[in-house]
């Protein structure tokens, strides 16, 4: 199995920026995908998840209603779409897919991408 992510970038703030994450190697029918984040100073976040089949999603109160997260089934595709972006969402953003109950655990999600890179200034 494997996650890509793409579209990370620079943006000042208030800002938008689209993530990519393309899986291959298996059919996740069954699987949740899910959005993490991370900087140095804090541990891995939970930023927002999607079930494969039905496109269930769920999401961190501190993006509620800025980021949304969306599949394409036929391309093998999950995406972020992040809009009024502030400095507190700079961090490095995985893609990780799991079966796991608990969506907002890390430990869930046993296959990871290998990350890209936000930054959002002020």
């Amino acid at each position: 199995v494997r996650l890509v992510e793409s579209g990370g970038g620079l943006v000042q703030a208030g800002s938008s920026l689209r993530l990519s994450c393309a899986a291959s190697g298996r059919t996740f029918t069954n699987y949740r995908m899910g959005w993490f984040r991370q900087t140095p100073e804090k541990e891995r976040e939970f930023v927002a998840s999607i079930t494969w089949n039905l496109g269930t999603t769920y999401y961190s109160d501190s993006v509620k209603g800025r980021f949304t997260v969306s599949r394409d089934k036929g391309q093998n595709m999950v995406f972020l779409q992040m809009n009024n972006l502030k400095p507190d969402d700079t961090g490095v953003y995985y893609c990780a897919t799991g079966t796991g109950s608990f969506v907002t655990s890390p430990s869930n999600y046993p296959t990871w991408g290998q990350g890209t890179q936000v930054t959002v200034s002020s």
